[in-house]
């Protein structure tokens, strides 16, 4: 399955006093890098909802932290599917800062429908990337 690419400037707002990325802040790349593989194969969050009422959840999140991205480094966010079921998938999404890993992430995604209930996945998001 293709991997997505996305390059993130590391900002002050997202490191602690020692100018070092807060934990959390890795969170907020992945989930920037999954919105904006959805969005390259032509799907956006809101029209996703709009035109279908249903959204995404991550259920489950493994996040191994192996070392510090600091202020200002370039980052890309590398996200790649690598299971669909049929009402959630799997993804593998790793931050890099050169050739170096600096996190590895395993994202698991339920599809939600407006009273967050599971339902299936459009079989448009199915066919996303090779997913």
């Amino acid at each position: 399955m293709t991997t997505h690419n996305l390059k993130v400037r590391v900002y002050y707002e997202d490191t602690d006093a020692a100018g070092i990325v807060y934990h959390a802040s890795y969170l907020r790349f992945a989930e920037r890098g999954r919105t904006e593989m959805l969005r390259e194969a032509g799907f956006e969050h809101s029209q996703i909802f709009k035109d279908s009422g249903v959204a995404f959840a991550v259920v489950s999140l493994n996040i191994d932290y192996k070392a510090p991205a600091r202020l200002d480094d370039l980052l890309v966010v590398r996200s790649k599917i690598i299971r669909v079921g049929g009402a959630s998938m799997d993804m593998q999404q790793d931050i890099c800062r050169g050739g170096q890993l600096l996190t590895a992430m395993k994202v698991a995604l339920v599809c939600i429908d407006r009273s967050f209930k599971a339902v299936r996945l459009p079989p448009e998001i199915k066919k996303i990337k090779g997913a």
